[in-house]
């Protein structure tokens, strides 16, 4: 499953790369935000539940317009520091998507945008009893947990410098058999700084 995700993300992004010399718009940005999840929960005295919420997320996300203001996004995000399962094992979330895109420069300074998807939950399990090396040497100290997901969200665009500009976001992530945590729902919100490549040229002041 990890090498299905690992190839999910590549196709996802090459996809994005080649459609950009056929596209009529095309957008690269980096993302920062927070995860907000049910909290963690005992269902029984003995059976707790870890909640998946918290943390600062870090991410990187582009996209193509292909036809008017319709085209495909792309992104990937994950937890800058580990979180503790149970308050013993060190734990960090990835979340990678795929998505349509509708998104719309209205004027020089403002747009908007909304995206629908799938994608995947990873969550990495860190412990030096999960080490694995392969033939070439490389070894890792973690297992994975993967989940299927559907993404909905959207953002507003404020054009600050020309083709610059800063985009409030939010993505709701729903979660197929998240059996890990407390919640198959988490919604993710914060702010990306990205630039805008072609596109309806800027209006006149």
């Amino acid at each position: 499953m990890k090498t299905t995700l690992l190839r999910f993300s590549v196709l996802g992004f090459l996809c994005t790369g080649s459609l950009l010399a056929m596209a009529q718009q095309g957008d690269v940005a980096i993302a920062l935000g927070t995860l907000s999840a049910p909290s963690a929960s005992f269902s029984t005295p003995s059976a707790f539940t870890q909640g998946l919420g918290g943390g600062t997320y870090f991410g990187f996300n582009g996209d193509v317009l292909i036809k008017h203001y319709i085209g495909f996004e792309a992104d990937v995000n994950w937890k800058t520091s580990q979180g503790l399962y149970a308050g013993q094992v060190p734990f960090r979330p990835l979340f990678f998507d795929f998505n349509a895109i509708y998104a719309r420069r209205f004027t020089n300074f403002i747009g908007a945008e909304a995206l629908a998807g799938i994608g995947a939950l990873s969550s990495r399990f860190y412990s030096s009893a999960f080490t694995n090396c392969d033939i070439y040497g490389n070894c890792s100290n973690y297992q994975s947990s993967n989940h299927f997901l559907a993404d909905f969200g959207g953002g507003i665009r404020l054009y600050a410098y020309h083709n610059f500009f800063i985009r409030p976001e939010v993505r709701l992530y729903l979660i197929h058999n998240n059996v890990e945590f407390s919640s198959g729902h988490a919604v993710r919100y914060g702010a990306s700084i990205g630039y805008t490549f072609g596109g309806t040229p800027l209006l006149k002041h």
